[in-house]
């Protein structure tokens, strides 16, 4: 567990939790203390992704049975809009302790890609969008005290990663400056930071986690 309970009065909703770096940022934010929202489009893989949280209550204050996950397809619109009252209900029936209490400004923790790369036009046009709404979001809520930054992983060792040809991995990983590929715990660090008071003067930031692949 984290020495510092950073999160402890906030609530996380982690989406693609089921597994990869999903899964490793609700980790490490349920250890910072944070109450945690587990989605994903498999319903079975965010519940293994709860249990893996340190169990009910799993942080000093947390309300027995905090935690709970998911199932939706964010692709949607109307699915994101009852996820979010699904939510919002968890939390006024399980997280009583956290309804009288003012919880610190806590950013959108969106993945991100820099950087053009063959066979994937679509991939990268889209989480290249990613940039500019942060920036724009940051803008627009600001003035409320909301932050929004983005976190662009690199090639990191995740279910996707693991489809790639062996030799296209080994090409690329010889082109990262600190000579490997990242683990998905090191994306939920960055994550941890943006998501606290550390980071309280950041807004509008995308912060790459590539290990300089792109410098």
């Amino acid at each position: 567990m984290a020495s510092q309970l950073r999160l402890r009065f906030a609530l996380a909703l982690v989406t693609g939790a089921g597994s990869g770096i999903g899964r490793a940022v609700g980790v490490r934010l349920a250890a910072e203390g944070a109450t945690v929202a587990a989605c994903d489009l498999d319903g079975a893989a965010a519940r293994e992704t709860v249990r893996l949280l340190g169990g009910p209550g799993s942080h000093e204050g947390a309300p027995r049975g905090a935690h709970a996950a998911f199932q939706a397809d964010v692709s949607e619109a109307g699915a994101v809009r009852r996820l979010l009252d699904q939510v919002q209900v968890k939390k006024r029936d399980d997280v009583a302790p956290f309804k009288a209490l003012t919880l610190p400004p806590v950013p959108s923790a969106l993945q991100g890609f820099l950087v053009g790369n063959v066979g994937q036009t679509n991939y990268a046009a889209s989480k290249a969008g990613v940039v500019g709404l942060t920036q724009t979001a940051a803008r627009e809520l600001g003035r409320h005290g909301i932050r929004c930054n983005s976190v662009l992983p690199g090639f990191i060792k995740t279910p996707m990663t693991q489809k790639v040809p062996q030799k296209v991995l080994d090409k690329v990983t010889g082109m990262i400056p600190v000579g490997h590929m990242g683990d998905p715990e090191d994306v939920a660090d960055v994550v941890a930071f943006l998501a606290s008071e550390d980071s309280g003067y950041i807004t509008g930031a995308s912060v790459e986690v590539t290990g300089g692949l792109f410098m």
